[in-house]
């Protein structure tokens, strides 16, 4: 075979990753290995190999639960056929090879920069310059917002161009904030740093984040972690799904004036992350989870809280959710807005929630499992429209379905099998990937050893990555009014894009 199929948080050594001439690495992913539905791209991205680039491209297939790898060596000076050409998933991941690297793709459709790094191989290209997109008509107006927003909303900008108050096109420029998170990974060496700037990718996706690079970083050190340690991690992440779910749910009522459900919604958010402040003493589980073992198991006391704490939360929820979706004045402004067919989101890749809202049954939890999600036989929740609603009413399913999940896990806490065990040292020239399925969607970790065991690459992929273009898709001829609760529906991360 032309590629090596691998397992979720599976090491590899690198050197077994086959290496194809361009135009074959080129066939085998982007008509061979994408063939039909159940197939995606988790990663593609490159890194400096003995003067030139190596390219590594990353195939999840989702019925046969394995990642497709494989790689091709380029010279920075060629000039490539683009895989963005004939897929356009790839477009993000080939515009940062091209900003990164230099490397020229001769037909790709929308070449433009993704983030500035400062490490950028074209330091002349500045955010200031960046080229948005234009059409000239004297009956049409742009509309920009932002870098700077009101609040404490990140910086990014958001250019329209309208006719009227209906939008005809909307771009997002990113890349404002670039903090060179990757090569942090490389250059820090004590361990709890690298895990301090894994908890710090994204605010709100830190039980995600840290996820991904404890069970990436156990695969590059052989290392099993017992039952207490995957429970625990498992519980931390369908806890945020349900807080973050639940304060969306409050910001989306904020931005059609629904005060009521915003006031609830916003309370009832309030006890899910203190109940991590309770259990490890940060509201947004900081410090929680490291590689190989915890400082804050999970009790049975913790367990009888959070068990008192969802009895007092679903009476409520269920209330409030019953209000807000039989209400006309908030159906109005939920059903057939913001709407991303299901073509759209297959040919943009989109993943998480904003793949499932459009009847792509994409999801980690399923696809891929880790930690105790084969225990739980996890079942996507899947809608069909596409819009507004079909966000705000999966959001509800999903928190109900968590708190489901997070009962079960509780039942069968005393089951839990401690694995004592020292960490090793990082295994000698080896390949690592681990995907997460976050709130947002797939989070994606990779990292490549050398010859010593040093970390030499580290590549973060946040859902963002993905679902950027679909909001700028979502308000194409919605009116501008509409664009805050099309944004909030998504609810998509400035810093985890801009890494």
């Amino acid at each position: 075979m032309n590629y090596i199929s691998i397992r979720n948080n599976q090491a590899i050594p690198v050197h077994s990753i086959p290496e194809l001439e361009y135009s074959l690495f080129l066939e085998q992913n982007v008509f061979s290995l994408l063939k039909g539905g159940a197939s995606h791209c988790v990663n593609y991205f490159g890194f400096p190999h003995g003067g030139k680039i190596r390219l590594i491209c990353c195939i999840a297939d989702d019925e046969q639960h394995s990642i497709n790898i494989s790689s091709s060596v380029v010279d920075v000076k060629q000039s490539l056929p683009s895989f963005s050409k004939h897929k356009l998933v790839f477009e993000k991941f080939e515009r940062e090879i091209h900003e990164n690297f230099g490397i020229n793709y001769v037909d790709h459709p929308w070449l433009k920069p993704v983030r500035f790094p400062f490490n950028r191989a074209a330091k002349d290209s500045t955010i200031a310059g960046y080229p948005f997109f234009k059409i000239e008509s004297e009956e049409l107006h742009e509309v920009g917002v932002g870098p700077i927003h009101a609040g404490i909303i990140e910086p990014g900008h958001f250019r329209f161009i309208c006719n009227g108050e209906q939008i005809l096109h909307l771009e997002i420029q990113l890349g404002y904030q670039h903090r060179g998170i990757e090569q942090l990974f490389i250059q820090k060496e004590k361990l709890l740093q690298r895990v301090t700037l894994a908890e710090n990718i994204a605010g709100d996706s830190v039980a995600g984040h840290t996820v991904a690079f404890v069970n990436l970083w156990e695969s590059l050190c052989n290392f099993q972690p017992g039952r207490d340690l995957q429970l625990g991690r498992t519980l931390a992440l369908e806890l945020e799904r349900v807080a973050v779910h639940t304060g969306d749910l409050s910001a989306m009522c904020t931005d059609i004036a629904y005060q009521l459900g915003s006031a609830v919604y916003g309370r009832l958010r309030t006890p899910v992350i203190n109940y991590f402040q309770i259990w490890c003493g940060n509201r947004l589980a900081k410090g929680l989870m490291r590689p190989g073992k915890t400082n804050f198991p999970f009790t049975h006391e913790l367990a009888e809280e959070l068990t008192r704490l969802f009895d007092e939360y679903e009476r409520d929820f269920e209330e409030i959710s019953e209000e807000l979706f039989s209400l006309p004045s908030a159906l109005a402004r939920f059903e057939k807005t913001g709407v991303i067919t299901t073509e759209q989101a297959a040919i943009i890749g989109t993943v998480g929630m904003s793949a499932r809202m459009s009847a792509i049954n994409r999801d980690i939890r399923s696809s891929h499992p880790h930690d105790l999600y084969p225990e739980l036989q996890h079942q996507p929740l899947i809608k069909n429209h596409g819009d507004v609603h079909s966000r705000g009413r999966m959001r509800k399913k999903e928190i109900n379905q968590s708190i489901e999940y997070i009962r079960e896990l509780i039942q069968s806490l005393s089951k839990n099998v401690h694995r004592p065990g020292q960490l090793a040292g990082l295994s000698r020239g080896s390949f690592a990937i681990s995907l997460v399925e976050g709130w947002r969607g797939e989070i994606c970790h990779c990292a490549i050893t050398g010859d010593t065991g040093e970390l030499i690459h580290y590549k973060v992929k946040d859902p963002s990555f993905h679902n950027w273009l679909a909001v700028a898709l979502s308000v194409r001829n919605n009116e501008i009014s509409d664009f805050p609760i099309c944004n909030k529906s998504f609810d998509l991360s400035y810093c985890g894009h801009d890494l």
